[in-house]
């Protein structure tokens, strides 16, 4: 069974760090590192069917441009380096989608900063890192 790691990426510092630990991890015992992002995206609004549809053009837009500026880059220097590396981006609640990417892929550890990139969000609803070290049935490496 081939070791997959599962690491998430929100563009703060933190997640960087989380980034060059799992890297690190995953070129010493020849992994696949898997790079997610996870657009927060609450599925609970009315809208018109106009609106549903704009909504829809703006999410594959979002996907498109987290590709591109955010997932893209590390997974091709992550290469350079001769890691096995692939991006994941996904729209949903991020623990819970980290936690679903990592059944979906195999992970046999997520790997997460510890303080993302909205710690007044996280202050007041809990952190993405507590409620994946809470929800997860996959090992929650966090990284400080």
């Amino acid at each position: 069974m081939s070791k997959v790691l599962l690491v998430g990426m929100d563009c703060s510092n933190c997640s960087n760090r989380a980034l060059e630990y799992a890297a690190e991890r995953a070129e010493d015992s020849k992994s696949q590192l898997i790079v997610a992002h996870v657009i927060d995206w609450s599925p609970f609004s009315f809208n018109t069917a106009q609106e549903n549809a704009e909504r829809h053009k703006r999410r594959e837009a979002e996907l498109q441009r987290a590709h591109e500026e955010v997932v893209d880059p590390v997974v091709s220097d992550l290469r350079e380096k001769k890691i096995y590396a692939r991006g994941v981006i996904r729209h949903g609640h991020p623990a819970e989608t980290l936690q679903a990417i990592g059944e979906e892929f195999g992970a046999t550890n997520i790997i997460i900063g510890k303080t993302g990139s909205s710690r007044i969000k996280s202050q007041l609803f809990g952190s993405v890192a507590n409620t994946l070290v809470q929800i997860s049935k996959i090992p929650v490496t966090v990284v400080p």
